[in-house]
């Protein structure tokens, strides 16, 4: 049952201080460097497993904030603020220490290459997210930071001018089809998205009269940081740095696009003819209101409000019923597990995509185009 948080609680530090959880992953991290063994593998168990535990036990928030109130958001917004630099001395440090630690063997440095990896994907891209989507200079910067530290910087020009604009039509690379298992996934997506931001970002330049090579050209921005941090990498330790960032960097976009896959699979938007698309609803992503897993992404799981309102901030984000938006068994953590297994996704969740289907289209009666994504490209 969805209630509404006055906006004196949104004011309270306290209620801030739950999204604040991804800090606990730090020392985490630094534990599997000092110690290593088993202890390599906390960040993933923590992430992945504690937070699916916690979830069961907390169940739902269906809380919704006014989104128009006047709350003081600044406790909400330091932490996505300040994560930049705090990944940045995590994984370099770690990488310094872990390539000259004497009690960790191969398999352990690469472990903690990973696994660094699940942090910087689980929570620094989904803080780049929010980041992405601001007017503020400092903010989109860091979440250029964030982006680079993952190798894959033109995820926000994919993301502001082609997802959000053409999701749930065949012209978005990022919506998982029906049926599509997320390994046929992950390789489209890769080659798609970097083509279509590449596309969107050089048809903007050439409106305005300007050549690809134009120095306005995002792209020149992305590659400097990557490069750069790659630099650093290599000044700190080597070949063996750059490896401990590529493997890492890897592992992020995979947790990245794990996400991606559970946020939209099989929902796409009506096609009105003349390659004209309704336009976009909190029906066309699914929803998560699990508690404790909000906590740690910030309320990316309110994932229908925010291709509804894009610009709203996450503590302003809306959770909603079964009958306006389709609601996901479990939260994230465990989703995106299930995505990796595909006889077992498609058991949770085709039914669901038919489901969903019947409840907002029982008039349309050939899926088929919307499945393979052949409807006409959308103007």
């Amino acid at each position: 049952m969805i209630t509404s948080v006055p906006t004196a609680e949104m004011n309270r530090v306290s209620h801030a201080l739950p999204f604040w959880l991804s800090l606990a992953l730090v020392p985490i991290a630094w534990i599997g460097a000092f110690y290593g063994s088993w202890t390599v593998f906390l960040l993933p168990i923590s992430t992945w497993y504690l937070f699916s535990l916690v979830d069961a036990a907390l169940g739902l928030e269906e809380g919704n904030p006014d989104p128009n109130s006047d709350a003081d958001l600044s406790w909400y917004k330091a932490i996505t603020l300040i994560w930049a630099p705090v990944q940045f001395l995590t994984l370099f440090g770690i990488m310094a220490y872990a390539t000259r630690a004497d009690h960790l063997a191969g398999w352990e440095v690469f472990f903690l290459m990973a696994n660094l990896g699940v942090m910087s994907g689980t929570i620094g891209i989904t803080y780049a997210h929010e980041l992405m989507h601001q007017k503020n200079r400092l903010e989109r910067w860091m979440g250029d930071i964030l982006m680079a530290m993952a190798m894959y910087g033109h995820f926000r020009s994919e993301h502001l001018l082609v997802h959000h604009r053409y999701v749930g039509t065949p012209r978005d690379p990022v919506t998982a089809r029906y049926n599509e298992g997320f390994h046929r996934f992950f390789p489209r997506v890769l080659k798609g998205c970097l083509l279509s931001a590449w596309k969107a970002e050089t048809g903007l330049l050439a409106r305005k009269d300007k050549p690809w090579w134009d120095l306005k050209n995002p792209f020149w921005r992305y590659g400097a940081l990557q490069l750069g941090l790659l630099v650093i990498a290599f000044l700190i330790a080597g070949w063996l740095g750059v490896l401990f960032f590529i493997v890492q960097a890897f592992v992020a976009i995979w947790q990245l696009e794990l996400v991606n896959y559970v946020e939209h699979y099989g929902l796409t938007r009506k096609h009105l003819g003349d390659g004209k698309y309704e336009h976009v609803q909190p029906r066309h992503s699914w929803n998560s209101a699990h508690k404790a897993s909000n906590w740690l992404l910030i309320n990316l799981q309110r994932h229908s409000d925010h291709h509804y309102k894009p610009d709203r901030r996450f503590p302003l984000l809306q959770t909603y019923e079964q009958d306006e938006a389709p609601q996901l068994p479990y939260g994230y953590p465990v989703m995106t597990m299930l995505a990796m297994i595909p006889p077992l996704w498609r058991r949770y969740m085709n039914p669901r995509v038919r489901d969903w289907r019947q409840r907002y289209y029982p008039e349309i009666e050939d899926w088929g185009p919307y499945k393979t994504a052949s409807n006409p490209m959308p103007r």
